[in-house]
Order: structure tokens, then C-alpha cells, then sequence
């Protein structure tokens, strides 16, 4: 990287060689939609420890010479940063594709400069809680703690499925967790699912990108899940289990054995969350799980509208609608209720977005948004939702809008567990009438 100093952001490419350089007589550009502006100093941090920088193929980086405001490319490769969790990003990588040029896998693709003698990128801290931080995670053991579970219990697919696949191909946290003991445990029910997402991670028929990731297979026997959750719940600090992960379908498609194996885990052991990650497409089946002991539940969405949603969920059997009445089944049910919320710059943070999602809140009586970052060629997302050309206002404005509007709104980025959640609304086992009540009233 060459240390050339500038007052302002300037640019970054890749040389031939595969070289990062920055380009001081260009100030850095990011992307808001399809719109291309300056980088913003005040949205800027420094790259986080655990980032990962891309080269994208066949695209040209874009910045701004001088007082200009019309963007010019750059003779290189453009570069963009993929970040650790628990960071919103704010502006996307600005650059000019080629004819040539190939659909991107799904990662993010924020936005990189040098700033201040240092790669900075545009993005925001949102969450506080460390346990998904990759300091947080010393793996020299992993393979070692695998290993002992997997002599404890030799039969267990699902030991094996968390082990070899999720923790130490994926190297996904959750799944690490298990095997360390602590913390959210994942328990991955589905091999289906009903919705046939855009940037689905675990599924890509139709697409020439390969998913990263591959979907379970089986579907876990009630044993196979009692086996990990009852002695992770009784030992592990801030212990939860999560149903519903990136390596399998939709676990409502799986209502019957969910509700099961919760009210088996609740006869077992009253502590710690027991928490479901969801599409919120079969509230019945939420209603159900209330009444069986769950806890808490969190609800996929890109887009507080029922157009766009559609566009990227691509529902099978299901309706928006079905998605907002279970947040409301959640929040007559009291569970603590949040949602997944996939966000792009220059589309969540629109003023018809912003006022779609106060509406949602309103109804729904949210408790938390979870500000995860789309994954996602930003090209094909754009087409996907029919976006327009004006940029947004930013993340970090809709953030501060929304604080304004509902003080106790909580945001963040992981799920917390309930001795988090202080005057929340939290779910009762012993609600089982009431739930009945609301499963009827939802069929």
C-alpha cells in the first residue's frame, strides 16, 4: 500500500500485480443504490480486524478528481471489503462493470478508501456484545473438542453436521460455540424451505454462483437434539439454542417436530433462550411454539413492503401478510420479537422504506432490529427490486430517525439472550391455553 497523504479519502485499486494502491489525487467514491458519491469522512472507521478484501472482477473503480462531482474510473481492478459481524455497512464499492463481467458471489461489498494513513471503510459499529467478534474465537482447540463430543455421542448427526460442516468448513460462531460451551448453540432442523430467496445461502439452483454454504440433508431426530441442547442449556454461560441457520431451509416447515422437541427441552430444563431464526411464515406454527416454551423469535426481511420482499423472498407458500401476522402472534404471545433486517445503502434508508418499516414497528410491536448487511451482487439486487437512481439518506440517519421515533427500539446485530432483555416481554411455557387461542384464531 503506498502512504501518500490527502486531507480527504481517496480512492483504492488493484495494480496487475494484485497490489492494493490508493490513487491521492482521487477522492474515494462509495455506491448508495445506483447512485456513485464522495465518501462521507464522517462514515468512515477503520478497517476492522477479521475483514477481508476482494478484487471484483471486471469492474473498474470509480473516484472523483478535484471539485468534480461526475465519477471517473481508475485503470486497475476495483477492491471492496467483506466485515466481521456486528458492523452495518453504509456505502457500497463504487466501480464501472465491463461487458464481461461476472455475477459476484454473496458477500457485501463495502466500500474502501485510504484515510488518515490507514484503509478506513464506510460502516458502522451497531452492535456491542463481542461473542461473535473473531477475537472471540482461539480455535486451537476445536478440532480436539470435536473430536470429544463426537466420542460421547458416536451416532449423533447432528454433532457431526455442527463439526465438520458448520464449525470447521463454514467456521461459522454458532456452531464453534457448541463445541466450546458457551453461548448460542444452532440447531438445524430443515432440509426444505418454502421461500427461494434471491441470495439464499444454502440453496443457488438457478444462479451460476455456487451458495456458500450446504444445506443439511437430514432431518434430526428428536434424541439427536435433546443429546446437545439439555446439557448445553444446564452448563453454558448465557446459554441459548437457535433454531433456524443459514445451513438449512425454513425450520417452520418442520412444525411439528419444533414444537416437540421444545416442549421436550422445557420438561427438561427451564434455563437459558430458546430462540427461533425464521422466514415468519406459518404463524400458526409460532403461536404453537409460544405455547410450548419458546422464547424468542427473529424475522427475515429486506423490505418492510410487500413488493420488494417478494421480488427477493420469492415466497412458494406464503404471503407478506402471513410474515406480519406472525411478529403480531409474537408480540400477543410475548415473546421478545425482532427482525433480520437485510440492508443495502441506497434502498433500507429511502423515505419510502423508512416510513414502511415505522408502520411495521407500530404493528408489530418489535423489540429489537438486527442490522445485518445483504449479500448480494449490488447490480443484481438493484434489478431485483426495481431500485431507482436517487441514493438514500443513510444508514446512520435512519438509525437516529428511528431512536427519535421509538426510544425503546433496540438495535443490534446478534441475538441476545433474556437475561439481556431487561423489561422486555419475554414468553411463558405456561401460556399453552392462550396459545392455543392464537394458533386457532391463525389458521
Amino acid at each position: 500500500m503506498t502512504r501518500k497523504k490527502a486531507s480527504f479519502p481517496t480512492a483504492v485499486y488493484a495494480s496487475a500485480r494484485g497490489e492494493i494502491l490508493d490513487a491521492p489525487e482521487l477522492a474515494a467514491a462509495g455506491r448508495s443504490g445506483r447512485a456513485v458519491l464522495p465518501l462521507d469522512p464522517a462514515d468512515l472507521i477503520p478497517l476492522p480486524d477479521g475483514s477481508e478484501l476482494y478484487f471484483l472482477p471486471e469492474r473498474e473503480p470509480l473516484g472523483f478528481p478535484g471539485p468534480s462531482r461526475i465519477p471517473a474510473p481508475l485503470e486497475g481492478t476495483a477492491v471492496a471489503a467483506f466485515l466481521p459481524p456486528s458492523y452495518s455497512v453504509s456505502a457500497l464499492a463504487a466501480y464501472r462493470s465491463r461487458e464481461r463481467a461476472p455475477l459476484l458471489p454473496l458477500y457485501t461489498y463495502t466500500a474502501l478508501c485510504w484515510y488518515r494513513g490507514a484503509l478506513h471503510v464506510a460502516a458502522e459499529r451497531v452492535e456491542e456484545d463481542v461473542k461473535h467478534d473473531p477475537a472471540s474465537f482461539e480455535d486451537e482447540e476445536l478440532e480436539a473438542r470435536i473430536a470429544a463430543l463426537r466420542a460421547r455421542h458416536p451416532h449423533n448427526r447432528l454433532i457431526e453436521h455442527l463439526g465438520s460442516n458448520c464449525a470447521l468448513s463454514y467456521g461459522c460462531a454458532n456452531a464453534k460455540n457448541l463445541f466450546h460451551g458457551r453461548w448460542e448453540c444452532p440447531i438445524p432442523l430443515a432440509p426444505a424451505c418454502n421461500a427461494r430467496c434471491v441470495g439464499c445461502i444454502s440453496a443457488q439452483p438457478d444462479s451460476p454462483i455456487p451458495s456458500p454454504q450446504e444445506r443439511l440433508a437430514f432431518v434430526p431426530s428428536v434424541d439427536e437434539v435433546l443429546e446437545i441442547a439439555v446439557a448445553h442449556l444446564d452448563s453454558a454461560p448465557r446459554a441459548m439454542l437457535s433454531f433456524g441457520q443459514g445451513c438449512e431451509g425454513e425450520p417452520l416447515m418442520q412444525g411439528e417436530l419444533l414444537c416437540e422437541i421444545v416442549r421436550a427441552i422445557r420438561a427438561r430444563s427451564s434455563r437459558g433462550t430458546l430462540h427461533l431464526n425464521t422466514n415468519g411464515s406459518k404463524p400458526s406454527v409460532v403461536a404453537r411454539l409460544a405455547g410450548a416454551g419458546l422464547d424468542s423469535i427473529r424475522v427475515s426481511l429486506n423490505s418492510a413492503r410487500e413488493g420488494p420482499y417478494t421480488c427477493y423472498y420469492r415466497p412458494a407458500t406464503y404471503r407478506f401478510a402471513d410474515v406480519v401476522e406472525s411478529l403480531c402472534v409474537a408480540r400477543r404471545a410475548r415473546l421478545f420479537a425482532s427482525i433480520n433486517y437485510l440492508s443495502f445503502p441506497g434502498f433500507t434508508d429511502t423515505e419510502e422504506e423508512f416510513a414502511a418499516l415505522c408502520e411495521l414497528v407500530r404493528e408489530t410491536g418489535l423489540a429489537m432490529i438486527q442490522w445485518r448487511n445483504l449479500n448480494i451482487d449490488p447490480d443484481a439486487y438493484a434489478e431485483t427490486v426495481g431500485m431507482g437512481e436517487e441514493p438514500g439518506f443513510g444508514l446512520r440517519e435512519l438509525r437516529r430517525r428511528l431512536a427519535a421515533a421509538f426510544p425503546g427500539l433496540r438495535h443490534g446485530y446478534v441475538n441476545p439472550p433474556r437475561e439481556t432483555w431487561g423489561g422486555a416481554p419475554r414468553a411463558s411455557p405456561s401460556g399453552e391455553r392462550r396459545a392455543r387461542d392464537e394458533a386457532g384464531r391463525s389458521l
